[in-house]
C-alpha cells in the first residue's frame, strides 16, 4: 500500500518551527513520507544546533523514491533575521510555505499538510492579510467552514467557539447554533472513518447549571439541542459537567467531546499531555495537522525545543490521510 506524503512547512523561521521539524525528522519511523516546504540555509543551521545531519533529496514532483525530501524556497537568509525576533521576513516567507504546500496539496502530491508554528504579528507586519493557519488555509482552499479538533492520545475535542472574548462566547450557545455545529462534527467524524461516533457536550456552567442554579444555559439551549439532534438519529449526549466529561472520553466512553470555549478544552487536553497534543483542521479539501504550541520566540535558536508535539502531529496525519474523505456536502 502507498505510504501517505505529508507536506511539512517550516514555520517562522524565527521561532521553534526549524527545530522542530528537524528534530521530528531526526526521529522519524512513520509510515509516511516527508516533504519539507522551507529554507535550505534555516534547516542547516538547525541542524547545527541539534547536533544531526538530515539526509535532504531535492523534492521534484511527483516525488519518488524515499525522502525526507526538501522543497527548498530560498526565501529567508539567516542574515536577514535573528531567532526569537519578530521579523516581516519569517512573517512572509512563513505565508509563503504554507500557500506552496497547498499548492501540493490541491494538485495531488501530497495527502495532508503538518504546519509548524507561525507568527500572527509576523504576518501582520508582512501585510499578509491573515491572522492564522485557519484563516489562510479557509482562504487558499475556499473552505466554507473549518473546524478545528484537538487530539491527545485518543481524546477527541472539537471547539465550539475559539478566539472569542467569554463573554461573546457564551452569547453563541443558542440551540441553533449548536446543532448546526454538532451536526458538522459528525461529518467530519466519519470523514475520518467513524462510522457511528459518539460525541458529548461538555457543560457551559459549574455542575452542568445544577438546575439552573448555576445558569441556564444547559436547561434553555444546550439539552434542547441535543434532544432534537437524537431525535434526528446522532448519538450524542449531555451537556455533562466539564470537570469530568473530558476524563470519560478519554477512557473510551465519548469518541469526541464538543467544548464551548477555546480555555475550555484546551486546559482539558494540554494538562493531560502538553508535549502530544495534536491540532487537525477538518473541513479541507486534505487533512491538516500542527502542534499545539506556538513560535515560542524565548527558546528559538537554543536546541532546547521539544519536538514530541510536532512529531505527534506527522503521526496523526499519517493515521488519518489515508482514511480522510472530505464530505462533498455541507451540514444543514
Amino acid at each position: 500500500m502507498k505510504v501517505p506524503v505529508l507536506a511539512l512547512t517550516m514555520g517562522d523561521p524565527a521561532g521553534v518551527g526549524p527545530e522542530i521539524v528537524v528534530g521530528t525528522l531526526a526521529h522519524w519511523g512513520l509510515e509516511a513520507e516527508a516533504c519539507v516546504v522551507g529554507d535550505r540555509r534555516v534547516l542547516a543551521e538547525a541542524e547545527r544546533i541539534l547536533g544531526v545531519s538530515i539526509p535532504w533529496k531535492e523534492a521534484r514532483f511527483p516525488l519518488e523514491g524515499n525522502g525526507p525530501f526538501l522543497l527548498d524556497l530560498a526565501n529567508a537568509d539567516p542574515k536577514t533575521f535573528s531567532f526569537g525576533e519578530i521579523s516581516p521576513v519569517c512573517g512572509q516567507a512563513s505565508f509563503e510555505y504554507v500557500r506552496k504546500a497547498v499548492e501540493l496539496a490541491l494538485s495531488g502530491f501530497v495527502d495532508a499538510l503538518v504546519t509548524a508554528p507561525i507568527s500572527k504579528e509576523a504576518l501582520h507586519r508582512a501585510s499578509v492579510p491573515y491572522i492564522g493557519h485557519t484563516e489562510m488555509l479557509e482562504a487558499l482552499t475556499q473552505a466554507k467552514e473549518a473546524l478545528t479538533m484537538f487530539q491527545v492520545g485518543d481524546l477527541r475535542v472539537f471547539f465550539f467557539t475559539r478566539h472569542l472574548p467569554l463573554r461573546e462566547a457564551i452569547a453563541r450557545v443558542k440551540q441553533e447554533t449548536l446543532v448546526h455545529f454538532a451536526r458538522l462534527v459528525f461529518l467530519y467524524l466519519r470523514a475520518l472513518g467513524m462510522e457511528n461516533p459518539r460525541v458529548a457536550f461538555a457543560a457551559l456552567n459549574p455542575h452542568a447549571g445544577e438546575g439552573g442554579l448555576l445558569g441556564r444555559e444547559e436547561q434553555e439551549e444546550i439539552a434542547p439541542a441535543v434532544s432534537f439532534l437524537r431525535q434526528e438519529g446522532y448519538e450524542i449526549s449531555g451537556p455533562y459537567p466539564a470537570d469530568s466529561v473530558f476524563f470519560f472520553a478519554f477512557q473510551g466512553k465519548f469518541d469526541a467531546v464538543i467544548s464551548l470555549y477555546h480555555d475550555q478544552g484546551h486546559i482539558a487536553t494540554k494538562c493531560l499531555d502538553f508535549f502530544r497534543t495534536v491540532s487537525v483542521t477538518l473541513g479541507l479539501p486534505f487533512l491538516r495537522t500542527s502542534p499545539d504550541h506556538g513560535t515560542a520566540f524565548d527558546i528559538a535558536g537554543k536546541g532546547v525545543a521539544r519536538f514530541e508535539s510536532m512529531y505527534e502531529a506527522c503521526r496523526i496525519a499519517a493515521r488519518y490521510a489515508p482514511l480522510y474523505a472530505p464530505p462533498l456536502e455541507d451540514a444543514t
